[in-house]
C-alpha cells in the first residue's frame, strides 16, 4: 500500500484558545502544522505545550503578524522551503476593534460598554479582513500545489448582513454574482469614513463592535469570492459558536474543544464538498 502524501497546515492567532486547540486537533491527525502567533515568545511555549501531547514531530512555530505583508511574505518563504506546498490555511487570528482587544470570534456577548475609536476600528479592519485576505492571496500559489486544498476563515454570525442596516452595505454585500474585492473595499472605506465624522449610527452602520462586525461581514463576503475564483479548492467560512476562553472570562457556553473541531472539520472536508459556504456551528446558514 502506498505512503500517504504528507498533508501540512497554517494556523494563525495559534498560541491560545480557538487557534490554539486547531493546531492540536489537526496535528492529533497525522498533519503537520505551523503554528504561527504574533508574539514569539508565547507561540514558542504553544509548541512546548503540545510536546506533552507527543505532537512534537508534528508541530512547527513561524512568527506571523497577519496585518503586515512583509511577515505573511516570510511565512510563505519558510513553507516553501520547508515543505513545498500547503494544504491546508486556517485564518484564525483577529482582534476586538475595542479597548480591550480580543481576538477569539464568539467574546461579543462582553463587549457591550467597551469603548471604540478610530485607530482600533481602522487596526481591526487591516487585521481581521485584509490580514485574512493577505494570508490567502500570498499562500494560494503554494495551496495550488496540493491535490486538496482547503482554506478556512473564522467569522462571526454577528457580522451577518441583517445585521447590517447600512442599505448600501447589504445590497454589495448580497450581490453574489457581482461581489468583487474592490467592491468590499468601498464599503470599508465608507464605514471607516463615516466612523471618523462620528455618523456610524446615523448612517445606518451597526453600533455594537462595530468594527468587529464589518469586519467578520467582510471575511464572509470574502470567503464567497475566493470560492468563486479558485473552484478547486474548498474554501469555507465558520462561526464556531459562543467559545469559553478566558477572553470571555470563560462565560461562553462552548467548550474550545468544540469550537475548534467545527473549523477542523471544515479543515477536513473530503473532495467535492461544499465551497463558499458559512456554517453556523455545524450547519450551513445564510449570510
Amino acid at each position: 500500500m502506498a505512503q500517504e502524501t504528507k498533508r501540512y497546515a497554517v494556523v494563525t492567532g495559534a498560541n491560545k484558545g480557538i487557534g490554539f486547540e486547531i493546531v492540536r486537533q489537526l496535528a492529533s491527525k497525522g498533519i503537520v502544522v505551523v503554528l504561527t502567533a504574533r508574539d514569539e515568545k508565547k507561540g514558542l511555549e504553544a509548541v512546548e505545550k503540545l510536546k506533552d501531547y507527543g505532537l512534537s514531530d508534528h508541530v512547527v512555530f513561524h512568527q506571523l503578524d497577519i496585518s503586515d505583508p512583509a511577515s505573511i511574505a516570510s511565512l510563505a518563504d519558510f513553507i516553501k522551503a520547508k515543505f513545498g506546498k500547503l494544504d491546508i490555511l486556517v485564518n484564525n487570528a483577529g482582534i476586538s476593534g475595542l479597548k480591550q482587544e480580543a481576538d477569539l470570534a464568539g467574546a461579543e456577548l462582553g463587549w457591550a460598554n467597551l469603548p471604540q475609536t478610530y485607530e482600533l476600528a481602522e487596526a481591526c479592519l487591516q487585521t481581521n479582513y485584509y490580514g485574512t485576505r493577505g494570508m490567502a492571496e500570498t499562500l494560494i500559489h503554494l495551496l495550488q500545489l496540493s491535490n486538496s486544498p482547503r482554506i478556512v476563515n473564522v467569522s462571526s454570525s454577528i457580522g451577518i448582513i441583517k445585521n447590517i442596516p447600512n442599505k448600501r452595505a447589504q445590497g454589495v454585500l448580497g450581490d453574489v454574482e457581482n461581489l468583487t474585492e474592490e467592491k468590499l473595499d468601498e464599503i470599508l472605506k465608507e464605514f471607516l469614513k463615516d466612523f471618523k465624522e462620528g455618523s456610524v449610527e446615523a448612517k445606518g452602520w451597526p453600533t455594537f463592535a462595530s468594527a468587529y462586525t464589518i469586519s467578520k461581514a467582510a471575511v464572509s463576503a470574502y470567503t464567497r469570492i475566493l470560492a468563486k475564483k479558485y473552484p478547486s479548492f474548498c474554501i469555507n467560512c465558520v462561526c464556531p459558536g459562543y467559545v469559553k476562553t478566558d477572553l470571555n472570562s470563560n462565560a461562553g457556553n462552548v467548550p474550545v474543544e468544540e469550537g475548534a473541531a467545527r473549523a477542523v472539520r471544515l479543515a477536513l472536508l473530503p473532495d467535492g464538498s461544499p465551497s463558499g459556504m458559512f456554517f453556523v456551528q455545524e450547519e450551513v446558514s445564510s449570510f
